[in-house]
């Protein structure tokens, strides 16, 4: 057997539990990271044997649990036939059954499947598929694209350019620019000055005409929003009436309605999709994290049939991924589907979603610093405050969400985290996605953890916030 770097033979050297930073360009920070080795249901074990119970899903991707054998066995067999062949040469059965299965679920009229390989990908390819719309239409001056503050839509520059999420665009401000912002649909900061919310669907909805009005007649391609604000807003639910008014602003303008589902899709919500709760069908739909449950890098642009065969009809979409249209990744995708709808899981997602609500309102209830408690299905978001009445934030300093973060994780739970809720800056929050597999036990443990955690965090920023 081949040794590896250590002269050891491969896969039988036990790793380390902690590794020390070496080649590796680490997303975090934390010079001891733990080392995970294996996962199963809502669950991940690093190598000292400790278990992490998995409360966030990753960053909210891991929707039909950890370890299931039946889509690794999907992604080998895949593999062992085809493992890569480019899209612009060859189409193949996975990819076209894939597509097949998914079109009854979307929120989209007639539609049709554009892979990638994930979510700010998937962004990419629906800034440039809205502006290959609207030329093939004539319509050569629709090139601005109107988005919310407070939002998220990816890193790659123009996702991070719609992105209204302030602490990710500060390093790049000079590369910015070439979008527009209006209100986040927040009703919890509605009109908090520096807050750039609105909570009521008349303001926003006028709000929206106004922009694009203002963009100039003829100008504007494109709104692009999250159905329920993930991360940035911590499972913020707009106001009842907001996206069929929304989509009633952009239909009477001429201007592609673009719905980022890469959070809520495949069930996170209860719904297939979050459009689903409001009965409002997009354009263009985006899709990425749930699609494969973390198994494989992939996403997807889903486009009407207008959009597509205008497109098409007006010499086809220049536009391309190496990696995109995967044929492992549409294998992938079409087991993880299929789990979902044979054992019902975005059914299940909306009732565990509704039995993790209640355990939080009732242990944190009375915790003067937990602002509101808000989300739909398996994404449940906590907003933090210094002061319930005034809805005060925790300053950035005291580091109330990292200090969560890290006493859950000291107990075995993981969280997602968010700042900047309330001006950009200032603002504390944790967000909720465990797999839909999740147990009422787990659930109950979460719910613990969480509490535990913010009574400590709390009080250790209100006393940063008092010296």
């Amino acid at each position: 057997m081949r040794p590896d770097s250590h002269g050891q033979p491969l896969g039988q050297r036990q790793p380390p539990q902690t590794l020390p930073p070496g080649r590796v360009f680490r997303r975090s920070l934390d010079p001891a990271l733990p080392v995970a080795v294996r996962a199963e249901g809502s669950t991940i074990w690093d190598a000292g044997g400790r278990a992490y119970l998995d409360a966030a899903g990753g960053a909210v991707v891991v929707n039909v649990g950890h370890g299931r054998q039946s889509i690794a066995a999907a992604m080998a067999a895949q593999a062992g036939r085809l493992a890569y062949a480019h899209g612009s040469a060859f189409t193949s059965e996975p990819l076209e059954a894939y597509a097949a299965e998914i079109e009854p679920h979307l929120p989209v009229d007639d539609p049709r499947i554009y892979p990638v390989s994930g979510g700010s990908e998937a962004i990419e390819t629906a800034l440039k598929l809205a502006r290959a719309y609207h030329l093939a239409a004539g319509e050569r001056d629709r090139w601005v694209v109107i988005a919310r503050w407070g939002s998220y839509h990816g890193n790659s520059l123009g996702a991070l350019d719609l992105s209204g999420r302030k602490p990710l665009r500060r390093p790049y401000e000079g590369w910015l620019g070439r979008f527009r912002h209006v209100s986040a649909a927040y009703p919890y900061r509605s009109g908090e000055p520096g807050a750039y919310a609105l909570g009521d669907t008349d303001e926003l909805a006028a709000e929206l005409e106004r922009a694009i009005v203002a963009a100039g007649p003829g100008t504007v391609a494109a709104f692009i929003a999250e159905p329920i604000v993930g991360a940035t807003l911590a499972a913020a639910v707009p106001p009842e009436g907001y996206w069929p008014a929304i989509a009633e602003v952009c239909r009477r303008h001429g201007v592609l309605l673009i719905a980022d589902e890469v959070m809520t899709g495949f069930g996170r919500t209860g719904r297939w999709f979050g459009l689903d709760h409001w009965g409002v069908r997009a354009d263009i739909l985006v899709a990425a994290k749930g699609a494969t449950s973390g198994y494989w890098p992939f996403g997807f642009v889903a486009a009407s049939s207008e959009v597509h065969d205008r497109v098409v009809e007006g010499g086809g979409f220049v536009h391309g991924f190496t990696f995109s249209h995967h044929v492992v990744g549409a294998a992938v995708a079409r087991e993880v589907l299929r789990i979902i709808e044979t054992e019902d899981l975005v059914a299940t997602s909306a009732a565990k979603g509704d039995r993790l609500q209640a355990l939080l309102r009732d242990r944190l209830a009375d915790n003067p610093d937990v602002g509101e408690i808000r989300g739909r299905g398996l994404m449940v978001g906590i907003e933090l405050v210094a002061d319930r009445e005034t809805h005060a934030p925790f300053p950035r300093a005291a580091r109330v969400t990292e200090a969560v973060v890290r006493a859950a994780k000291s107990q075995g739970v993981l969280l997602y985290s968010g700042t900047g809720l309330a001006d950009g800056t200032d603002g504390d929050s944790i967000l909720l996605g465990p797999p839909f597999i999740v147990t009422d036990d787990e659930l109950a443990r979460i719910v613990e953890v969480l509490g535990n955690a913010v009574d400590a965090a709390t009080t250790a920023g209100t006393r940063v916030m008092s010296a």
